[in-house]
């Protein structure tokens, strides 16, 4: 990887790991459909233009069924769900929780055919994570300091996430994903409008109106664009790896910045969902055989 590479890579980790706290921060005065609609609203309006641009937007029109399915199963669901459960959990643990994502990405394309899945260091994978998982949800519930309800807000999510990726580059193979993405924020925008406007707050402070400008400009779209980038760089194996390191940066920041407690859970369980999500999202090289 070289060091511009490196640089691409650590900037969208620190991209993906900061929208946690900006929703924390804009949920203070937004309604959850109204930080969705938002940050939806100025990545359509960032991406689409790209996309036309590079003239790559008209195959996420053609397959518009399946970048409607993908719109519900990774933003119109999953971020009104993550988005309204950071009202009740700290950011560092809905950040923790989304890092499963691997895991569950593992698990469905095993039940799609792919039997790679069955590979030693990959069940080892599955149940570490799982056992990392059980010990945050327990003791967060269990300790009082999470609302277990909104825990499973985000779990719900991070499923959504895992399938709409696989359903979408099934089908959508050759279709761009700046453009793909593009069109999902405006179907998302769309979808959580109405319900924005009618609960638009009375008054909104400036940091939660930053807040929600920088996660519609930086996260939701720049983010996104790098990420390709550091696909086509390094390749979507090792571009992977960037859960990891944006689930690092929001549980740091959510610490540091919101002064949120480094709870038993995250300590215990971080840990071990990492280590999980790793070696169940890694398979071995497939060895040659000569006749």
């Amino acid at each position: 990887m070289s060091r511009k590479s490196l640089f691409h890579f650590v900037l969208v980790g620190i991209l993906w790991g900061i929208p946690y706290l900006l929703m924390k921060v804009a949920v203070e005065d937004f309604p959850p459909a109204a930080v969705v609609a938002g940050r939806t609203l100025i990545g359509a309006t960032i991406l689409i233009p790209v996309a036309i641009y590079r003239k790559k937007f008209k195959g996420a029109v053609l397959g518009f069924k399946f970048v409607a399915f993908y719109a519900l199963l990774e933003m119109i669901g999953p971020w009104i769900l993550i988005t309204t459960a950071e009202q009740k959990i700290n950011s560092g643990l809905a950040g923790l929780l989304v890092s499963t994502v691997p895991i569950f990405a593992t698990i469905i394309t095993s039940l799609r055919g792919d039997h790679s899945v069955w590979q030693f260091k990959r069940i080892v994978g599955i149940v570490v994570g799982f056992f990392g998982l059980i010990l945050v949800v327990g003791i967060e519930s269990l300790t009082g300091t999470s609302d277990p309800l909104s825990i499973a807000m985000v779990i719900l999510a991070s499923m959504g996430y895992a399938y709409a990726v696989i359903m979408v580059t099934t089908n959508l193979p050759l279709v761009d994903g700046i453009a793909i993405n593009g069109l999902a924020m405006a179907l998302t925008t769309i979808f959580w409008a109405p319900v924005a406007i009618a609960q638009w707050p009375s008054s909104i402070s400036i940091d939660s109106a930053l807040s929600l400008i920088a996660l519609g400009v930086f996260s939701t779209a720049f983010a996104f664009i790098l990420f390709f980038k550091v696909m086509e760089e390094i390749g979507p194996a090792r571009s992977s790896l960037v859960t990891y390191l944006n689930t690092a940066v929001a549980v740091v920041l959510g610490v540091i910045i919101l002064r949120e407690p480094l709870t038993a859970g995250i300590i215990i369980g971080l840990p071990l969902v990492l280590i999980g999500s790793y070696l169940a999202s890694r398979k071995s090289p497939e060895k040659s055989t000569n006749y």
